[in-house]
């Protein structure tokens, strides 16, 4: 019975893989016969994606077979006409490729990623993604660029937003899970959309947290950092496309370096879909220094593997010339073109090029706005509950307070170019349907908006707190202060927020703080005057009604945090995954104010943290509380010794000790104590979303493949070496019982 079941699933597997090789082998000569017919123009076309800005001049364009590619149509009709002539006027008929920044929904909003990143939770996150990619393709886009995979340490930075966060880990998991969703389980359906995972690479190390900013990073912190998650989403997700980022590294901006397009993504991954650069980052190489003019920028791009130009039109402009002073070749404009023709075969756009607009039927459907409530609830992270006082018991009266309570555009957060605030739910609104008709509700915004610093109704919104049982305040950014283009250099709440909250506290009303951001802000002294306090982020569309849940209590709050929270700007970069100095500090240091006058040079210890702040982070990595409590019981290994090939199973008990039912994260951590190279003092190698009823225990198991700890060494090369290693478990980076096993 079992030997006859595997043998027809092994047949079902090799038959699945052979017909995937049949396709793949049917596309190539699908390509190859129609490379052959193609004019040199109509290669370069291909290689030429426009702005939908200017759709008349557009469409003279698309009729000439000069564009492969069109950005932002969202309008089915017009995309339609700008296909029709393409397939039906043009000579060959190639069908072009919509693209649009459906970064975390389309019309149903979801969190931003890193609200998502926040949930732990890849099932959910593909889910989410598969909304966005159903409700945008409804349009005719069929390419998104999206997910940023940037390892983001630096708040300072707007696009941490859109990122998963500080972690190699959790950022692949995350953001595979977002290529799938995108992609679907088969790229020709027509509800699928391309991925574009970006920005290649390091972007998000850029210096000082400032946008578009240089970064230095080595090749050694490239393989072992920043470049983790795109392999996994080339060699595991199937990603379709990626873009390069607009950042030079070490010197060479990203849409021209070889090193990264054609040896790493190409030769060592064997990636097969196509690059695109980012708006007009080639260009910019003339800014950067790096080319004389835009021709010397196309050819620098061509030659070092960018397939396809966004709007700035230097392939237009140069490539025959280019071609005519042999600085580039036919042979190469033929593999890149051949990589954009592989990804619009690959989305069925040859057989399936129109879309029939059913927008009515599937723009926020009662399920995407249950699935984004859902993503909501488990994005939101509880950071402190001072004496229990959430969940919520039922108050008289609540004061709902504060510029965010009520803000349904800004509460979608940044990159939403087509959500619409109409069908934002509020906190405020959310908290008004719920239990409006039995406990009464004052609301009062008292700044209009997050930079305000009219303080003219703190004395009413201290009166109105004064005669409530509890004070709901709402504080944070809004969404123009997060995302590309929008860093900053103070992460203080803006405006006179922190005076109101302080206001506030006079009363002696008790004070649940919501924040919502989009990105880690330093609230210190917030958190201290807070009785409560929930980081929300941008949590989207239906972001009130899970705010309202997790504040009564139909919802447990479970996320943790993805990133660091520095007590202060001074403290960045602060991240979990550091290196160790040389002389650690051991938690035991002199402070500011514990020095004595007069002390000698060397009293203090001499170890590396700041006089002022310590070590320690507000909030560390995977931190997040829930209104329940857990128990960790005992590690076991099942080995204390291994070798290279084994793979270490760590099991524990896990219990519910409170009264409420609750998801607990628990996250392993590794250390590889001595290497050829100084690793990470910890670096997360799992994670699991584990629900127990009050008082239920279970047995969870982690299988950490010792593999998985293969890193690039002192000679460039990527293995598991032989150690001591420790291992933790436990709720946070900064928590957890420590074990040690040994690898042969």
């Amino acid at each position: 019975m079992k030997k006859g079941y595997f043998l027809a699933l092994f047949l079902i597997i090799l038959g699945l893989k052979t017909s995937a090789q049949t396709s793949n082998a049917s596309i190539e000569k699908k390509i190859d016969l129609l490379l052959k017919k193609m004019t040199l123009k109509e290669k370069i076309g291909q290689m030429n994606q426009l702005s939908a800005d200017d759709m008349e001049t557009n469409f003279k364009v698309i009729q000439q077979g000069m564009a492969g590619s069109v950005l932002s149509i969202t309008n089915p009709e017009i995309a339609n006409k700008a296909q029709k002539i393409a397939v039906e006027q043009t000579r060959l008929g190639i069908p072009l490729i919509f693209g649009r920044d459906v970064i975390h929904g389309f019309k149903t909003i979801f969190p931003i990623p890193l609200g998502q990143a926040s949930s732990f939770n890849p099932d959910l996150v593909e889910k989410a993604a598969r909304v966005a990619a159903i409700e945008a393709s409804e349009t005719g886009i069929r390419w998104t660029f999206a997910p940023m995979i940037d390892i983001a340490r630096d708040p300072r930075w707007g696009r941490i937003a859109e990122s998963c966060g500080e972690d190699p880990y959790l950022t692949s998991v995350m953001g595979a899970a977002m290529i799938n969703g995108f992609q679907g389980k088969d790229l020709s359906d027509p509800s699928s959309i391309a991925a574009c995972a970006k920005h290649f690479a390091g972007y998000g190390a850029a210096e000082g947290g400032r946008d578009y900013n240089t970064t230095a990073i080595t090749e050694r912190q490239f393989r072992n950092v920043y470049l983790v998650p795109f392999e996994e989403a080339v060699k595991k997700a199937n990603l379709a496309t990626i873009m390069t980022a607009f950042n030079a590294n070490d010197g060479i901006p990203s849409s021209g370096n070889e090193f990264l397009l054609k040896q790493i993504l190409r030769k060592e991954w064997n990636f097969k879909g196509f690059v695109v650069s980012d708006w007009a980052s080639i260009t910019e190489m003339v800014d950067h220094g790096f080319s004389a003019d835009n021709k010397e920028a196309a050819e620098k791009a061509i030659n070092a593997g960018v397939d396809m130009e966004m709007v700035s039109g230097t392939y237009v402009a140069y490539i025959e010339t280019l071609l005519k002073e042999k600085k580039i070749t036919i042979e190469t404009i033929n593999e890149e073109v051949r990589n954009i023709l592989r990804v619009k075969f690959k989305l069925g756009l040859f057989e399936n090029p129109y879309v029939k607009g059913n927008l009515k039927e599937v723009f926020y459907k009662e399920e995407h706005l249950k699935l984004a409530e859902k993503a909501a609830e488990e994005s939101i992270v509880l950071l402190k509950n001072e004496a229990q006082i959430l969940p919520l018991k039922k108050p008289k009266t609540i004061a709902i307070l504060g510029p965010l309570a009520d803000a349904p555009h800004d509460q979608m957060g940044t990159w939403v170019f087509d959500g619409e605030k109409k069908h934002t739910v509020t906190p405020l609104a959310a908290l008004k349907e719920q239990y409006g008709n039995e406990i009464k509700i004052v609301y009062e915004p008292v700044l209009k908006y997050s930079r305000d610093k009219d303080s003219t109704a703190f004395s009413k919104a201290r009166q109105i707190a004064k005669d409530a049982d509890i004070i709901l305040l709402f504080l944070g950014e809004e969404s123009i202060l997060s995302g590309e283009a929008h860093s900053l250099s103070d992460l203080n709440l803006q405006g006179i927020q922190s005076e109101l909250l302080a206001a506030l506290v006079k009363t002696k009303t008790p004070i649940v703080t919501v924040i919502l951001a989009g990105r880690p802000l330093t609230i210190e002294k917030e958190v201290k005057l807070s009785n409560a306090v929930l980081y929300a982020w941008h949590p989207g569309t239906m972001g009130g009604s899970a705010i309202a849940n997790i504040l009564f209590g139909k919802a447990n709050p479970s996320a943790k945090l993805p990133i660091t929270f520095p007590k202060n700007v001074g403290q960045i970069p602060m991240y979990y995954n550091h290196l160790n100095t040389g002389r650690p500090a051991e938690g035991s240091e002199l402070n500011l104010n514990s020095i004595p006058i007069e002390a000698s040079q060397t009293s203090l210890g001499n170890k590396s943290y700041y006089l002022d702040s310590g070590t320690d982070p507000l909030f560390a990595f995977g931190f997040g509380l829930s209104y329940t409590s857990f128990e960790y019981g005992r590690i076991n290994l099942s080995k204390n010794v291994l070798k290279k090939e084994d793979i270490l199973e760590i099991s524990f008990t896990l219990k519910n000790t409170g009264k409420y039912k609750g998801t607990e994260i628990v996250q392993l951590y590794i250390r590889d104590i001595a290497a050829s190279i100084a690793l990470p003092v910890k670096e997360l190698k799992g994670f699991q979303r584990i629900e127990l009823q009050s008082n239920e225990e279970e047995k969870v198991t982690f299988k950490l493949p010792i593999s998985d700890l293969a890193f690039y060494g002192i000679d460039m090369k990527k293995k598991v070496e032989a150690g001591k290693f420790d291992l933790w478990i436990g709720s946070s980076s900064a928590k957890g019982e420590k074990v040690s096993f040994e690898v042969q």
